[in-house]
């Protein structure tokens, strides 16, 4: 299928705004970067805690920075969640497993006494798991009269916790329970006399990554992408010319510099998702780039007295119709994911978004342009080493 037949567009005649674009965003994404010391780094690459507090209305902000500031050593970046979602994310720093551990505990410690009730004496059931509700219930049930043995104790507490898991994580009622099995009005009693019902949970998520461990992460990624970038250059220098090998290689990383640095402009985390979007970027971008090599090739075989620039664009325009086609429904996929896909999918699908409007556009004004770029210094060289050899043998000959 063709969307255009028989264009002629002169793409390499607008190479130079595209050229110059790329050279402004890169040169901000090396000021941004520098900076601001580097990317900014997810917990699973420099280590860290972090926790996601669910509240049952609009979370206090600034009040959770506040109280959390006066309780660590030092301050923890807590930023919304995702807008309508009641959500924060709370991050900590620590230098090794044990203070993470301890910075972990001293959040959840702090948060219990600003939202919860921590002097009443009853037990939290929006931040308590199923053994520490079964072990407070069972005598207070045997003393009003309920006949449960311990299994069954658990059982009912295990019921409880995924009723409230089920229902987004935080109960606003302890009532909304009287329709689980086995909930009889003296179990439900039971539970309102030995337990409350605080604004927030903290128990839903909470990751910790060990300094050592995020940077051993780090480098890998690093590797990883660097160990990409090689092999593509490897199998592209054997399959054309060692030239096409090193344009394409350093388009694909003219994407990924500024990805980066758009990221770091928008201060935006790099996760590992994010990497897993750069190194599908990387590949994506490397076919496009291989597609329109392959025909420059093809097309330099048929006809070799050709200008390389004309054969370049002739290339370029017969692509054309499967460079939009492709591009344009992985666009349409990938912003959907960024629109729609939630904030685990956002990272990724927002550097998938950056990385294909580079990449698209990279294959065709830079590359290409690379290629005939070293080809006329070639040859530029070939014919004043041409002219000058003459007049050498001249003047030997005198």
């Amino acid at each position: 299928m063709e969307l255009f037949k028989n264009t002629n567009f002169d793409f390499l005649g607008y190479k130079w705004p595209f050229i110059i674009a790329s050279l402004v965003l890169t040169a901000a994404g090396f000021v941004s970067l520098g900076v601001k010391g580097g990317p900014k780094y997810g917990i699973e690459f420099k280590g860290g805690m972090l926790m996601t507090v669910k509240f049952a209305s609009a979370p206090p902000v600034e009040q959770v920075r506040s109280v959390l500031t006066a309780a660590l050593s030092s301050a923890p970046t807590v930023q919304t969640f995702e807008s309508g979602s009641n959500e924060l994310v709370i991050g900590t720093e620590g230098e090794n497993d044990s203070a993470l551990g301890k910075n972990r505990q001293l959040v959840i410690d702090a948060l219990a006494k600003t939202f919860g009730q921590p002097g009443n004496g009853k037990l939290d059931l929006n931040n308590v798991g199923s053994g520490a509700l079964a072990s407070r219930l069972l005598d207070p049930l045997q003393r009003a009269g309920v006949q449960m043995a311990q299994p069954e104790v658990e059982k009912l507490a295990a019921s409880v916790m995924q009723y409230r898991d089920e229902h987004g994580g935080l109960l606003t009622k302890i009532d909304d329970l009287k329709s689980l099995p086995g909930l009889t009005q003296k179990v439900l009693t039971v539970l309102n006399q030995e337990s409350y019902l605080s604004p927030y949970t903290a128990t839903r998520n909470i990751e910790i990554v060990g300094p050592k461990v995020g940077a051993d992460l780090r480098q890998q990624a690093i590797n990883a992408t660097l160990l990409a970038l090689l092999g593509m250059l490897v199998y592209i220098w054997f399959r054309f010319e060692w030239i096409y090998g090193v344009g394409a290689v350093l388009a694909v990383f003219h994407d990924t510099l500024i990805t980066i640095g758009i990221f770091s402009l928008m201060d935006k985390e790099i996760t590992l998702t994010v990497i897993a979007s750069l190194l599908t970027l990387v590949g994506y971008s490397m076919n496009d780039t291989i597609v329109i090599f392959d025909r420059i090739r093809e097309n330099l075989q048929l006809n070799r007295k050709e200008k390389l620039e004309d054969v370049i664009n002739r290339s370029v325009n017969q692509t054309l119709s499967r460079t939009i086609m492709t591009s344009g429904l992985t666009f349409l996929a990938v912003l959907s994911l960024f629109l729609f896909g939630g904030p685990v999918l956002h990272g990724f699908s927002l550097a998938l978004v950056i990385g294909i409007i580079i990449g698209t556009y990279s294959s065709v004004f830079v590359a290409s342009p690379l290629v005939l770029f070293w080809h006329n210094w070639a040859d530029g060289r070939k014919k004043t080493a041409s002219a000058g050899a003459p007049k050498s043998v001249a003047t030997k000959a005198k």
